[in-house]
């Protein structure tokens, strides 16, 4: 099985903030914001693995600022690491001020994904080659994230936490 990078897997989501997204005070719903990451994630998540997708988890969500009515949202979404058979989809959500043209920087989040099969089960996925410098600090922290979603999950012992144990160490 090929390696890809993360450029492989890049999808970009630009949409307009319409006024059956929003909340009374005029700002995209959160959920609407979830989905719209969601499938620009599988979109990605599908493009480095070439099969079916499935959300496995949604691990972080910043929304560090609200998208008013009427704004150009894009979402950048590409795999920041593979592992068996999942992957971990890295998403920078950017407003596009009305004006200026300028692009913001407004929330980011991590999802989770699963490659599966027609019939559900679990298939392997290549590995992920990081290039630039963000890539590779994601691609790292990918790992220390899923050590500890399986410490949570009691799927993992403290002890074999070794991207952990090393930023204690």
């Amino acid at each position: 099985m090929l390696s890809r990078t993360a450029f492989q897997s890049k999808t970009i989501v630009t949409d307009l903030v319409l006024p059956s997204e929003t909340n009374p005070i005029n700002n995209l719903f959160g959920g609407e914001l979830l989905a719209r990451m969601d499938r620009a994630a599988s979109i990605s998540a599908r493009r480095h693995s070439r099969r079916i997708v499935v959300t496995a988890s949604v691990n972080h969500v910043a929304f560090n600022r609200s998208v008013p009515l009427g704004s150009v949202v894009t979402i950048e979404a590409k795999v920041s690491r593979a592992f068996k058979s999942s992957m971990e989809v890295y998403m920078d959500v950017w407003i596009e001020d009305r004006e200026s043209g300028e692009c913001i920087k407004a929330n980011e989040a991590i999802y989770t994904f699963v490659a599966v099969d027609e019939t559900g089960r679990p298939v392997k996925v290549p590995e992920l080659v990081p290039e630039t410098e963000l890539e590779k600090e994601r691609f790292d922290a990918a790992l220390r994230r899923k050590q500890l979603s399986l410490l949570l999950a009691g799927k993992m012992k403290p002890a074999d936490a070794t991207e952990l144990k090393a930023l204690f160490e």
